[in-house]
């Protein structure tokens, strides 16, 4: 996402209302860097890595995406920190066994009511929800 603004309170609001992000890029020179401490402040609670005139590597929460591995190539051993086993560090995870399928939420039906995408086999449906 490239953002534009008029002035500074524009660019802040606009800020104040992003979620939460992997990373966040400013391009500018030195002094319009130092000049600006509102900016920094706001990106250091959106984002887990601050750049500044660089571009981060490439990430998305996709199968082919992995990056686990012992410590330290990831923080948490159990988990990855991209991909989709990275969806489970915010997850809290429900079976339901032997339901009959009337009586299960509307992700794990089997006619997929909502048109969700999800991984099935051995008649397992595994569906994460953020928190």
């Amino acid at each position: 996402m490239i953002v534009t603004y008029e002035d500074e309170r524009e660019l802040l609001e606009l800020l104040g209302s992003l979620e939460g992000q992997l990373t966040a890029t400013v391009h500018a020179t030195e002094q319009e860097l130092t000049s600006n401490p509102e900016l920094l402040s706001v990106l250091e609670t959106k984002a887990g890595r601050l750049l500044f005139n660089g571009f981060p590597t490439g990430v998305e929460v996709c199968h082919s995406m992995v990056h686990g591995g012992p410590y330290p190539a990831t923080s948490d051993g159990r988990s990855t920190s991209v991909g989709t086993r990275a969806i489970f560090r915010f997850t809290r995870q429900v079976c339901f066994q032997s339901f009959p399928n009337a009586a299960l939420p509307d992700e794990l039906k089997e006619e997929n009511p909502l048109g969700i995408w999800r991984l099935a086999g051995w008649n397992v449906v595994e569906v994460v929800t953020l928190q």
